[in-house]
């Protein structure tokens, strides 16, 4: 009786994979973006080329640092609450050795400074591109 439970039980398991829903951006409703136009071309000033392995290789560190699914902890402060945002950090990216990209993240000036300047959460990724995995993290 107690094998045939566990392995119903161990039947069901893989079962709840089929239920986590990979994250995807937040779109606007339909009627808001069929009122959006983009312009023929991307404006000049502004405009900047980011390569795909620096995209990659940031993403890959970002969804580490700041995992989108992470909330603050109950009772954080507004600094702390704002050092979960993705936004509230600038993202520095220099190739190092044998196709390693570094990914730097620096809370932005004036940014979750409301309690005084923020200094210790900046992190520095080894991000290996020929893999795609994180090396190592510098915090």
């Amino acid at each position: 009786m107690k094998r045939s439970l566990l392995i119903l039980l161990g039947l069901g398991l893989p079962a709840c994979a089929l239920l986590y829903r990979p994250y995807r951006p937040v779109h606007a409703p339909p009627d808001e973006a069929a009122r959006f136009t983009f312009p023929l071309d991307l404006p000049a000033e502004g405009r900047m080329k980011i390569h795909a392995n620096v995209a990659v290789a940031t993403q890959i560190a970002m969804d580490d640092f700041r995992p989108l699914d992470v909330k603050p902890h109950k009772g954080a402060t507004p600094d702390e609450v704002c050092l979960y945002r993705r936004d509230s950090f600038d993202v520095w990216t220099a190739p190092g050795p044998e196709g390693v990209m570094f990914v730097r993240f620096v809370p932005k000036p004036q940014t979750c400074d409301s309690e005084g300047p923020v200094t210790d959460v900046s992190a520095t990724y080894a991000i290996d591109m020929r893999q795609w995995r994180i090396l190592a993290v510098q915090r």
